[in-house]
């Protein structure tokens, strides 16, 4: 009987408090939501003022983390640079692969500016058509590419300026160079805070300034890969007899050494000792050398280069008696007797073009497409060597040594390919070699010659070198000369060189990226922004491959009828003569010929739009997948964890009445 007033007493009391509570709650869920905003914009300000360069790469392949090597050019910039990047975001809306490509090169400047300390200032231009802006990008050299008939120019490109007003420019930023991004904005950075043009020294005997030929001693030009270095670099001559390497030289490059003596091979290696790079072009028989007469008249007999001493010290394998022959990418040439003359491979002289015979992760050899070689050498890490043996240039696996006696004096082509046997291994034909060297001469200078007063040095003795040496070592050098990589014809007077193989390249980008710091030729190649869609790739070429046939067959079945329409429309009369006046038959042969021809295109139509058609809905399919799939998937766990709540909410709700009972 007590206990009923009780809980009459305690009803009322709920109920008048559940009012009171309500806007309580509401109050303190408003403050919890603004303290949660305040915490929010609070969290975002301290990380951009602490931890602005602290930064997570996610992507896969690490587009956005920068080398040891840039982080050193970074840090050494002694006064400031202006890096000016002028982008129509029109270019971006028209071609959506420049706008990815245009994030990253921004993400990329400022990490850039991030590390640089202060030392590189960021200015970020749209150019207007006919503005002044415009105008400058245009004064800087920058590259404007028209979108439509307008004449309207969008640009995508970069100028850099130091004190010193010294520029440097990437005129439009191509996609098909992304890789070597880093590569490229770090090499700007580089020579803006080292503005000397580099220096290359050529130590060579054969003629690539030209020579005196002939009875009346007329000149010859200059090979066109030493016009093309002289555009790129100050080029300096060194001697075959010299004692030292001049100081101020910073590549060396050593073409088809034949006989030098031990002053001048100790001159190589303390060069390489002290730093210096150094690009070796070595060859078993150069066909340059053996098409010129030596000095009796003849031909030489001996046209094998080789630095052995030096070679076996710094661990690298290379044979003069030996050259690369491949099968696949072999030259034809006119070979046999005068009554039988055909055209054979010539397995030594070839061309190197097929995947994976050119390192497409070097800067200098990613965007290059066909090197020639002929005669060449091939090179190998020795075993048990301390260095790194990176190929630059291979053959194709139907490769295999051929012994140098075979294509010296008089070679037989036709012999040589009769008895040629390739292997399955890829034969190295250029490689960059890096890593702390000992010298060559551990005790000291070479003694003089008999006779002979020792030359003068001012540079101290090094028995190993300094930090990692940089070399090239390529096993070809008549990849130099002109006839086996270029045409220069006389146009009115002056020479014009068509290059068919990118020799010259080849030869300037090496001596460019090693004219650069040890950082600069540590870098490598990066992925792409670009993420193709694989899929989709895949299902076109299989598309392709399943309608080209029938598109061919009815493509042939076009053109028959249309050649039996013109032969029935000119018409024959007597003797095969033509007659203007068409016959019934004719006439109906014509009409039923013209249907077919209609029938045809019809089916022809019908086909390239399946083709079409099997490809856009894939397209549509990864769209929708994209557009649809994800807010579906956020939708349905948004609606799953709604209803766990709801049932948590309502067990929560029973546990009291339950304890009450």
């Amino acid at each position: 009987m007590e206990g009923t007033p009780k809980v009459a007493a305690t009803e009322p009391m709920a109920e008048t408090r559940a009012p009171r509570a309500a806007p309580r709650r509401r109050l303190l869920s408003a403050a919890g939501l603004l303290a949660a905003l305040i915490l929010v914009i609070g969290v975002n300000v301290l990380a951009e003022t602490f931890l602005a360069r602290y930064r997570i790469d996610l992507t896969e392949q690490r587009l956005y983390t920068l080398s040891d090597g840039t982080k050193s050019v970074l840090r050494a910039i002694p006064e400031p640079i202006t890096v000016r990047l002028y982008y129509s975001s029109r270019l971006g809306r028209d071609i959506p692969v420049y706008a990815a490509y245009a994030t990253r090169v921004r993400e990329l400047l400022h990490e850039y500016a991030a590390l640089a300390g202060g030392q590189i200032r960021l200015e970020f231009y749209e150019p207007e058509p006919f503005s002044e802006v415009e105008d400058r990008a245009l004064a800087y050299g920058l590259q404007g590419v028209p979108v439509d008939q307008s004449g309207e120019q969008v640009f995508f490109g970069l100028a850099a300026t130091n004190l010193l007003d010294e520029e440097r420019t990437i005129p439009f930023f191509q996609p098909e160079r992304e890789r070597f991004l880093e590569y490229d904005l770090t090499r700007l950075v580089f020579e803006l805070s080292n503005p000397r043009r580099p220096k290359v020294g050529v130590m060579t005997g054969l003629p690539m300034n030209g020579e005196m030929r002939g009875p009346m001693g007329r000149p010859t030009p200059p090979w066109v890969v030493m016009t093309q270095m002289r555009q790129f670099l100050s080029v300096q001559d060194v001697a075959l007899d010299v004692a030292e390497i001049p100081a101020d030289i910073d590549v060396l490059m050593v073409a088809h050494p034949q006989g030098l003596g031990d002053q001048t091979q100790y001159a190589i290696d303390q060069f390489v000792m002290r730093g210096g790079k150094l690009m070796l072009v070595l060859d078993p028989h150069s066909e340059a050398q053996a098409a010129r007469p030596g000095p009796g008249g003849m031909p030489t007999r001996e046209t094998a280069s080789d630095l052995p001493r030096l070679l076996e010290t710094w661990g690298v394998r290379y044979d003069k008696d030996q050259v690369a022959g491949d099968l696949r990418g072999a030259m034809r040439v006119r070979a046999g007797e005068r009554e039988r003359v055909q055209a054979v491979d010539y397995v030594a002289w070839f061309t190197t073009s097929g995947p994976g015979q050119i390192n497409r992760d070097d800067p200098a050899t990613g965007q290059l497409n066909q090197i020639s070689v002929a005669s060449a050498g091939f090179l190998a890490k020795r075993d048990g060597a301390g260095i790194t043996f990176e190929p630059l240039v291979t053959t194709s696996p139907e490769a295999a040594p051929v012994p140098a006696e075979k294509v010296r004096l008089e070679p037989n082509p036709t012999q040589i390919l009769a008895e040629f046997r390739p292997g399955n291994e890829k034969l190295v034909l250029a490689a960059r070699v890096r890593g702390e060297l000992p010298s060559a001469f551990p005790d000291g200078p070479p003694p003089a010659e008999e006779g002979a007063q020792a030359p003068e040095r001012t540079q101290p003795h090094r028995a190993r070198s300094e930090g990692p040496a940089n070399l090239v070592v390529i096993a070809d050098s008549d990849l130099l000369e002109d006839r086996f990589w270029v045409r220069v014809q006389d146009f009115f007077g002056q020479q014009v060189a068509t290059p068919f193989a990118d020799n010259g390249a080849l030869v300037v980008n090496l001596l460019d990226t090693l004219s650069g710091s040890d950082a600069l030729i540590g870098l490598r190649s990066r992925g792409e922004s670009r993420r193709p869609f694989e899929l989709v790739d895949a299902m076109r070429r299989q598309a392709e491959a399943d309608f080209r046939a029938r598109e061919q067959a009815l493509q042939k079945r076009l053109e028959e009828t249309e050649a039996k329409l013109r032969e029935l429309r000119r018409g024959t009369g007597e003797a095969g003569r033509a007659d203007p006046v068409l016959t019934p038959e004719q006439r109906a042969a014509i009409d039923a010929a013209r249907a077919d021809i209609l029938d045809t295109r019809r089916e022809l139509r019908a086909v390239q739009r399946d083709l079409r058609r099997e490809i856009e809905g894939l397209q549509t399919t990864l769209r929708l997948a994209n557009i649809v799939a994800v807010p579906v998937v956020v939708a349905l766990i948004a609606i799953a964890l709604g209803f766990w709540r709801i049932r948590r909410r309502a067990r929560r709700a029973h546990e009291p009445h339950e304890a009450t009972a």
